[in-house]
């Protein structure tokens, strides 16, 4: 609980980000076999330009990843993960840039945070053994994302009874795992898992009742360019689905999303300001 007076925050290492703004998270692929981008930043140097252009189009923090989480997608070793992602992460950081680390390994985690991220974003919501220990070691922020299965075998015909309960209940429980492990409640954020192991009617569904899934915690939504945005709008290639992610962002801030997970931080920033204008009932900023 905030001290009277005290902003609400999610702590990420000496980072703090305000709970009342919605946060941008820009998404860096450092992966040959991305299905977004298709491993265009796949080399350190592509990747670093890449995090400092999502930077100045308006992203609060930049996620960085080495191993593919798309359907189907192979496991990646911890070395050859490492490989990829600490140059860019340690580059990066060391311009002051807020840096989160996309992985499930402990030992890739523990080495992102050594070399500079100030938080962790793991769609296995840190159940490896390890994850969770390596999160309370440091001060660094952490995104519990819920995925059914694994990134190989998710989409493999995903089942729920009620999947708005089912993905709630896993997110509460794993936010009071991480709790009990030693990380305090302020570095946690959680992530519904859009696109992972569900159908296009479970992410719509989840995306309705955003507000029952964050159970108290800053609610981060990861659908850009999703398979399916595709669905709805008739765009197979990926890179075209960043209007509708836009649109889809602007009404998900209002629907109780903090944060969003995106490969086109301009688009989001712009909804963003267009629809809070909209809902300003006080008249400010309407001259003109």
């Amino acid at each position: 609980m905030a001290a009277r007076g005290e902003k609400k925050t999610w702590r990420c290492g000496r980072f703090r980000f305000s709970l009342s703004r919605p946060l941008v998270m820009g998404v860096v692929n450092v992966t040959p076999d991305s299905f977004s981008d298709g491993g265009a930043h796949a080399d350190a140097e592509s990747a670093v330009a890449h995090g400092l252009r999502l930077l100045e189009s308006g992203a609060d923090i930049v996620d960085v990843g080495g191993e593919s989480t798309r359907p189907g997608a192979l496991a990646v070793r911890a070395e050859a993960e490492k490989r990829r992602v600490l140059p860019v992460i340690e580059r990066l950081a060391a311009r002051g840039i807020a840096v989160s680390a996309d992985t499930m390994k402990p030992a890739v985690m523990r080495a992102a945070l050594a070399h500079g991220a100030c938080a962790l974003n793991d769609v296995n919501a840190f159940r490896a053994r390890g994850a969770a220990a390596a999160a309370a070691e440091s001060d660094c922020g952490v995104v519990v994302m819920h995925m059914r299965g694994t990134p190989r075998t998710m989409q493999r015909n995903p089942e729920y009874g009620d999947v708005v309960s089912e993905v709630a209940d896993f997110l509460r429980g794993r936010a009071a795992a991480l709790e009990r492990a030693g990380v305090a409640r302020g570095r946690i954020c959680v992530d519904p898992g859009i696109g992972f192991g569900k159908t296009l009617s479970h992410n719509l569904e989840l995306l309705r009742n955003l507000r029952r899934l964050a159970g108290g915690y800053p609610l981060l939504v990861g659908a850009s360019r999703k398979s399916f945005l595709g669905r709805l709008t008739g765009r197979e290639n990926p890179s075209e689905r960043d209007a509708a992610g836009a649109a889809l962002s602007a009404l998900l801030f209002g629907a109780g999303a903090w944060g969003i997970r995106t490969h086109g931080p301009a688009g989001v920033r712009d909804a963003w300001a267009v629809a809070s204008a909209l809902a300003d009932e006080s008249g400010a900023g309407r001259a003109g």
